[in-house]
């Protein structure tokens, strides 16, 4: 499985939005489905924005704990708190 560039997630996107199955979207991408269906969360939440080019980002401290206190104080769950602050959902 190679990378998708910005252009191929939005054309996933844009199919998606008009009814293509996630199940013929991974095989005309040969990416997983879980991975589309995480793609198209992030673009719905975030828009075309969190598709950023350049540099990874680098997260403060107090950014990171206040995630970990969401998910093991708050009970948040790991996947709506990666959706929520634009991480890739893990896989399992």
């Amino acid at each position: 499985m190679s990378k998708l560039t910005r252009e191929q997630k939005i054309e996933i996107y844009e199919r998606r939005q008009q009814m293509e199955t996630i199940s013929s979207l991974s095989k005309r991408f040969s990416i997983w489905e879980s991975n589309i269906n995480c793609l198209l969360s992030l673009l719905q939440i975030h828009g075309y924005n969190i598709l950023r080019n350049g540099k990874n980002y680098v997260y403060s401290k107090e950014l990171k704990i206040e995630m970990i206190e969401k998910v093991l104080l708050q009970k948040h769950s790991i996947n709506s708190v990666s959706l929520e602050y634009g991480f890739r959902v893990p896989d399992y």
